[in-house]
């Protein structure tokens, strides 16, 4: 059965794996202090050019995401996110666990505009009322839309307006600037926001996130926020070789790269079959609306997610990751073109 559930259904590359093996009965300092924690800070701090950027390892994205918003809000402050966004739907409420409100937009396209970040920092003014104090954004979003340059910009220059922090939930940001739409570099993306975080997860990792801290107002005491959220791993050297390992030879970039490229050959070829898109994504995640009995015969050999599922017709998810072949897409292309 091939799967088109997720992008983080494989282990990890090998050759992170091989880094891993090759320094199994190392002996390192606990918590990212260790030697290859801090090659891989170097590493990113070259890519993203800006040697005076903290930078934390994590291990997944919900608790890089609670981290970051309970470090850099006070208990009175709120975050903007569109509705789709992952922090409002699927993390089980853990941002208002933490005591932070989540101010919701419709967006567009899954992206936030200025001018719904204008609408909420108005209407937010009354001591009785929480205080907007972040801006949240994905890239790519959940529904695997991207941010332009332009876009970027505007939303960071109307957040340093209205005193706003902006924080980039970089899950799948390595599919994002790899995109063949895409305009920005990780440099742009650590010029345009106050924190943001690089997906290892789901970019070839066995588990990890990147979490850099750009603003130096919110780095203050961040390894003690990351302990009490559960965040600092006592053998963090884990997660600083793998960022070693994809920072090292450009792989971060290259394993997207080919997510993408499976996923613009699925496209491809469902637009061949005239398909029915739910969303235009440039990237690894492609968004399909079927008749239910064709769902149901595919999910006999392909395994994906239902995303939204109607009476007559059904809207699913697939996913390409590093580790997807061109058989598996050829595959899926010919047995939905038997069923149409």
């Amino acid at each position: 059965m091939h799967s088109f559930r997720n992008d983080y259904s494989e282990l990890a590359h090998p050759e992170i794996l091989k880094l891993i093996n090759q320094f199994s009965d190392e002996q390192n300092i606990g918590y990212g202090l260790d030697k290859h924690s801090e090659r891989a800070r170097n590493l990113i701090h070259r890519e993203i050019n800006n040697n005076d950027a903290d930078i934390h390892f994590l291990v997944g994205g919900t608790n890089c995401n609670k981290t970051a918003i309970a470090h850099s809000l006070k208990p009175y402050e709120a975050v903007i996110s569109v509705k789709s966004g992952h922090i409002n739907v699927h993390e089980a409420g853990a941002i208002e666990a933490s005591g932070h409100k989540i101010l919701t937009v419709p967006g567009e396209g899954g992206k936030i505009t200025v001018e719904e970040i204008e609408y909420v920092h108005a209407r937010h003014r009354d001591e009785h009322m929480v205080v907007p104090r972040m801006v949240y954004i994905s890239n790519s979003t959940e529904i695997g839309t991207i941010y332009k340059k332009a876009e970027l910009k505007a939303i960071y220059e109307k957040c340093q307006e209205l005193g706003l922090y902006l924080f980039i939930d970089g899950a799948r940001l390595g599919v994002a600037l790899t995109a063949e739409e895409n305009d920005l570099t990780l440099a742009d993306v650590a010029r345009l926001s106050d924190l943001f975080y690089i997906g290892g997860t789901k970019n070839g990792a066995m588990l990890g996130e990147a979490l850099v801290i750009v603003n130096p107002a919110i780095k203050k005491n961040l390894r003690n926020t990351l302990k009490q959220n559960g965040g600092m791993l006592a053998k963090g050297y884990l997660i600083g070789l793998q960022f070693e390992a994809l920072f090292a030879d450009d792989l971060f970039f290259k394993l997207a790269a080919h997510a993408n490229k499976m996923a613009l050959a699925l496209k491809a070829g469902l637009k061949r079959l005239n398909v029915e898109f739910a969303y235009d994504s440039p990237t690894n995640q492609q968004f399909i609306v079927l008749e239910n009995r064709i769902v149901q015969k595919l999910l006999e050999k392909y395994d994906f997610e239902i995303w939204e599922e109607g009476e007559e017709k059904t809207t699913i998810r697939l996913v390409t990751s590093w580790a997807t072949k061109q058989e598996a897409v050829a595959d899926f292309i010919n047995d939905l073109e038997k069923l149409i």
